[in-house]
C-alpha cells in the first residue's frame, strides 16, 4: 500500500485525527473529483444530456461493484442507501402468517424494526439465534432453530458496534444446506475487507457507500443472486423497474435493476464507482490487514487504561472499537475529543437493542480507524483517554 499516495489523496486526514469511518468516512480525492466533474457537466449541459454523455461511465459502476463482490453485473442494483436496498429485498418476500425469520442478537435496528413490522402485520415469527462463547452468532445453534416455516435467514455481518465479525460464510453453509434464502447486511464490511458473495453463500447482500468504502453519502447497493431474482417482486415499482408493456400489464426487468427507480443522483453514483475502483486498486486484503492492525493497537492499549472499558466481542475483532470511559458521559467525551481534533462516534443502545439489553449497555463510544490513519492517530486517542483519567 502506497501510504504517501493515500495521504495525498486524503488531505483532511492531515488536519485532524479522523477515526469515524464506521459512521461516514473521508472521501479520497478521486471520488470527490469524479462527482465534481459530473456536476460541472450537468451545470453546462443539463441533467439529461450529462447522463447521456456519461452513460458508459455510469454503466461501469455496475461492473466495478460486480468485481468487488465476485458477482455478475445483472445481479447488482444501485440504490439511495443500504437501508433502501435491504428493504427492497426484505419486503419483496410474500410474508404469510407463521413464516419465520432467523436473525442474530446483534442485528441492526433498521433491520429489526422491519422484522417487528412484518411480525405485527402478518404474524411472522422472529427467531434470534444464540451467540457462541465469544459473542458471535453460533452457526450450529442457528441450524437447530430452522423449522419448516423458516423463510429467511438475515444477519448483520459486522454489527454497528462491538467490534464483532459474525461468521457469515459458516451461516451461508447452513442456509444453503437448508435451502433457505440468506440476506446479509454488509454495511460495515464493504470497504473494510474482501467480500465474495459466492464464498459467503448469500442470496442477497447490501452495502453502503459512505462508510469504509469511502464513497459519498446517499449511495448504496443491493446484490441479489440470479437464481433467486426471478422469485422476488419488489413491494414498490415504477416504470423503470417494470416497464408498462400493455394497457393492463407491466413486465418486471429480468435483472436486479427491478429494485431501482428511474430517477437517481448520477454524480453520487459516479462517486460510488470511483470509491469502489479506488479500494480495489489498493487491494481489499491489504486494507483489511492494515485496518485490523490499527484497531488492534487501539483496542489493546485502551485495555491497559484503568478508566476505560473495551466492549468488543468475537475471536478476531474488526476495525470498530467500542468502549466507555469511566465517569465520563459520552456526550462530554465526544465534545472534548472534537475540541482536541479527534473525530470519533457514539452508538446508542437502540442501535442494537437485543445486544445492548443483554449486556446492560448504554451509550458507548465508537472509534473506527481506517487504512489512511497512522499509528500517531491511534495514539492521540489513547493519550486523550489516559489524560481524561488524570483529569478525573
Amino acid at each position: 500500500m502506497d501510504l504517501q499516495q493515500v495521504w495525498a489523496d486524503t488531505p483532511a486526514a492531515r488536519d485532524r485525527c479522523f477515526l469515524h469511518s464506521a459512521g461516514s468516512s473521508l472521501m479520497p480525492a478521486p471520488v470527490f473529483e469524479a462527482m465534481l466533474e459530473y456536476l460541472r457537466l450537468e451545470q453546462r449541459v443539463g441533467g439529461y444530456a450529462a447522463a447521456e454523455r456519461e452513460q458508459h461511465r455510469l454503466d461501469a459502476v455496475y461492473d466495478s461493484l460486480a468485481a468487488l463482490l465476485n458477482a455478475d453485473r445483472d445481479e447488482i442494483a444501485l440504490v439511495e442507501n443500504a437501508t433502501v436496498g435491504w428493504q427492497m429485498a426484505f419486503y419483496a418476500f410474500d410474508w404469510q402468517p407463521g413464516d419465520r425469520i432467523v436473525t442474530g442478537q446483534s442485528e441492526y435496528a433498521a433491520n429489526y424494526v422491519a422484522f417487528l413490522q412484518v411480525a405485527q402485520r402478518y404474524g411472522v415469527v422472529i427467531d434470534v439465534a444464540p451467540n457462541d462463547a465469544f459473542g458471535a452468532i453460533d452457526p450450529d445453534a442457528l441450524r437447530a432453530m430452522i423449522k419448516a416455516r423458516t423463510r429467511l435467514i438475515a444477519i448483520t455481518w459486522i454489527p454497528t458496534n462491538g467490534g464483532l465479525t459474525n461468521p457469515a460464510a459458516a451461516i451461508g453453509k447452513v442456509a444453503r444446506q437448508a435451502g433457505i434464502p440468506y440476506l446479509v447486511d454488509a454495511c460495515q464490511a464493504v470497504g473494510q475487507m474482501p467480500i465474495d458473495v459466492a464464498a459467503l453463500g448469500c442470496d442477497m447482500l447490501t452495502g453502503s457507500g459512505r462508510k469504509f468504502l469511502r464513497g459519498p453519502r446517499g449511495t448504496g447497493f443491493l446484490y441479489v443472486r440470479r437464481g433467486l431474482l426471478q422469485h422476488l417482486e419488489p413491494a414498490m415499482i415504477d416504470h423503470f423497474a417494470a416497464p408498462w408493456t400493455s394497457k393492463g400489464g407491466y413486465t418486471l426487468r429480468p435483472d436486479a435493476r427491478r429494485f431501482e427507480t428511474w430517477e437517481n443522483n448520477y454524480a453520487a453514483r459516479l462517486g460510488l464507482g470511483a470509491a469502489v475502483d479506488y479500494a480495489r486498486a489498493i487491494g481489499l486484503d491489504a486494507i483489511e490487514t492494515r485496518c485490523r492492525m490499527l484497531a488492534h493497537r487501539l483496542r489493546e492499549r485502551l485495555r491497559t487504561l484503568g478508566n476505560v472499558t473495551v466492549l468488543d466481542l468475537g475471536r478476531d475483532p474488526c476495525a470498530i472499537v467500542s468502549f466507555i470511559i469511566r465517569d465520563y458521559p459520552v456526550a462530554a467525551a465526544l465534545a472534548d475529543t472534537a475540541a482536541a481534533g479527534i473525530v470519533i462516534g457514539a452508538s446508542p443502545p437502540a442501535s442494537t437493542r437485543l445486544d445492548s439489553d443483554a449486556r446492560g449497555l448504554g451509550y458507548i463510544l465508537r472509534a473506527s480507524p481506517h487504512y489512511f490513519n497512522s499509528d500517531a492517530d491511534v495514539d492521540r486517542l489513547i493519550d486523550f483517554c489516559a489524560g481524561s483519567r488524570r483529569a478525573l
